[in-house]
């Protein structure tokens, strides 16, 4: 496993990061989380993210659970706050950034988090009130940093504008071989602003793993089989178009010794601006497989290969 800074902090991070979203405390039976988390260990991953949402303090409570005996100082831990987790608890104002790093420390059975994630833009809070509310909990001791996911360059921007704030380290934007937006202006921007990419859905929800084939129906133990994680494959992702070019990347990844999955990994990590690509397993061996993507490197001939194959199904 090969390490990377965020940002403009102090944190080195694995280039694979273990994500919860969909998966830990919720769709996968405990026993092989447990085995998942212990596998990244295993291969030397050290960055763990989730989120207050996800399973509504599930996924942090599980974490909670199989981390308190690990030393604190041996892994990255990130969480996130903004979507509901009531019906009146929702938002990025200071009185909710307040109570729910404090509830999200609690689950996590930790006294702080490494990274504290604006999980999007409140267009309902004052920019201000956010950020000094983030900043609070950097000063407070109970976050060491913080980032956010999927703003836009102006609102990033905004925020990079108003002075007395404790500065982001970090974005977490969708991105893959399929999903490209972000190299317009976000990218850019983070670039040059001290802030690094921690990406997630670098595998398109598992699709750019080519266990979807078009004209077949799902595998029964895939996440689009499964009622817990599959709402959010659909349309495009799952058109014959896309999938048959997923299937055109094949020769191409056992050319250069790979899976589909440590092509797309290895896409990904092409980019200088980002630190880490979340994956989310239900299996160890998924793990494995994605943790050797670390430090393979694709040559141009390669990327230009990976374009040809892909012929318009990649969205930028």
């Amino acid at each position: 496993m090969e390490y990377r800074q965020l940002g403009s902090s102090d944190l080195r991070v694995s280039e694979i990061a273990l994500g919860s979203w969909l998966t830990y405390g919720v769709g996968v039976e405990r026993d092989r989380a447990e085995a998942c988390v212990r596998r990244a260990f295993e291969l030397g991953i050290n960055f763990i993210d989730t989120a207050n949402v996800y399973g509504r303090g599930a996924a942090e409570s599980f974490l909670g659970e199989v981390l308190a005996d690990r030393p604190r100082d041996s892994y990255v831990l990130a969480t996130k706050v903004y979507f509901p987790m009531s019906d009146q608890d929702r938002g990025l104002s200071r009185a909710q950034i307040q109570k729910q790093i404090d509830a999200s420390l609690e689950r996590l059975r930790v006294d702080h988090v490494d990274l504290y994630q604006a999980h999007r833009y409140d267009e309902n809070t004052p920019l201000e009130e956010t950020m000094d509310a983030l900043s609070d909990v950097v000063r407070q001791g109970k976050a060491r940093y913080i980032g956010f996911s999927e703003w836009t360059a102006a609102q990033i921007q905004a925020a990079l504008d108003l002075p007395g704030v404790e500065r982001f380290v970090s974005s977490q934007p969708q991105y893959s071989l399929l999903w490209r937006k972000p190299e317009a202006e976000v990218i850019p921007l983070c670039a040059a602003s001290g802030i690094s990419q921690i990406v997630f859905s670098p595998l398109a929800q598992g699709v750019l793993t080519g266990k979807y084939r078009p004209g077949q129906a799902p595998p029964a133990d895939s996440r689009a089989s499964s009622e817990e994680m599959g709402g959010f494959l659909r349309g495009e992702l799952l058109s014959d178009r896309t999938l048959s070019a997923v299937q055109r990347l094949r020769p191409i990844a056992e050319g250069e010794g790979l899976t589909l999955s440590q092509l797309a990994l290895a896409w990904i990590l092409r980019e200088p601006n980002v630190a880490s690509a979340i994956i989310g397993a239900s299996r160890p061996e998924q793990v494995e497989d994605n943790a050797a993507a670390s430090g393979r490197t694709l040559s141009d001939d390669v990327l230009r290969a990976i374009d040809d194959a892909l012929d318009g199904a990649a969205r930028a």
